[in-house]
């Protein structure tokens, strides 16, 4: 069932009907999830040693620790106010277990599922760009744990930030549910926000998108960075959102500087050779600039001694 659909036939043009091209996703789709199920089914093994981890940085920052909850005064050891993780409901520790050990899978399953994505589109690229695949994948993986580490790191400042809110004499209750989807969301954002400047990279190794254009749109840029961070960021906070914008504004301009380095090397090679950048579909460029009359390879002209009989052989006019 999971056998490619581009083992049955294959095109060099990586051509294939319709019903191939979904056939092939859908394929691809359940390789992806197979990978996430597996890597989830190992997790629940250790459940409680993910669930503590994840934890355990909002206990250290907003965390009541020994402080009982019938204080209504709800201060922590050092005077902030402080928080307690709750399960409520005689399902929610069932509920909880499978969220961290799908946050889990997905996480670590991340090469699996980015391998199938660029799969499936490396048929539609040219040769010289499929080379690419490794480049994408070494460097997507990376990027989108870092993305996911780092929203794990700055949660607990946010916490700390929005339990100081907390009205006199009321106590915190956090939800361990809530709190787990928040997470998910925020590492599924902040994953996928840092393979903004993959993206764009690979634009411009496939010669779609140019240094120099990319660095022209540094004002819509960050300005659609900072607008995905407030609408992106599960947690609504203003440093969840600038925590979020910061790093990919660095990271669109790390690209814009890998993209203009790229940009001038093409620029020598292609003037030491002109076929540079060909892939083997594409034709160079022929030069058809017309001719002028009279040059060698015309029809000779016609005298008044000659025959137009002889001139005029196999019923054509010229020499061919």
């Amino acid at each position: 069932m999971l056998k490619s659909a581009r083992k049955k036939e294959k095109d060099p043009e990586g051509r294939m009907p319709l019903s191939e091209h979904l056939r092939e996703l859908r394929n691809r789709l359940l390789k992806s999830v197979l990978a996430i199920c597996v890597v989830t089914i190992v997790a629940m093994f250790y459940y409680m040693d993910i669930a503590k981890f994840l934890m355990q940085p909002v206990l250290d920052s907003v965390g009541c620790g020994g402080v009982s909850l019938s204080d209504l005064s709800q201060k922590g050891g050092d005077g902030h106010d402080c928080a307690y993780f709750t399960v409520n409901g005689l399902l929610s520790p069932f509920t909880i277990m499978l969220k961290v050990s799908f946050t889990t899978g997905l996480v670590v399953a991340t090469p699996v599922w980015l391998y199938q994505l660029w799969a499936f589109l490396a048929p539609g690229l040219h040769r010289n760009e499929k080379k690419y695949g490794l480049f994408f994948v070494g460097l997507g993986v990376p990027l989108f744990v870092g993305g996911a580490y780092f929203a794990y790191m700055i949660l607990p400042t946010s916490a700390k930030v929005l339990i100081g809110f907390t009205p006199e004499g009321a106590n915190n209750l956090l939800p361990l549910d809530d709190f787990l989807d928040l997470l998910a969301r925020m590492v599924v954002v902040f994953g996928l926000a840092f393979e903004l400047p993959l993206l764009l990279i690979l634009l411009n190794f496939t010669g779609i998108l140019t240094g120099r254009r990319m660095l022209g749109w540094w004002r819509a840029m960050i300005m659609g960075i900072t607008v995905f961070g407030a609408v992106a960021t599960p947690s609504t906070d203003p440093i969840g959102m600038f925590a979020l914008a910061g790093p990919v504004v660095v990271l669109y301009f790390g690209a814009v500087a890998v993209a203009l380095v790229n940009d001038r090397r093409k620029a020598r090679r292609r003037a030491a050779d002109p076929d540079f950048g060909l892939s083997d579909d594409e034709a160079s460029e022929l030069d058809l600039t017309p001719e002028a009359i009279g040059a060698p390879g015309a029809a000779p002209e016609l005298t008044d001694g000659d025959d137009s009989g002889n001139a005029r052989r196999n019923g054509y006019d010229d020499i061919t």
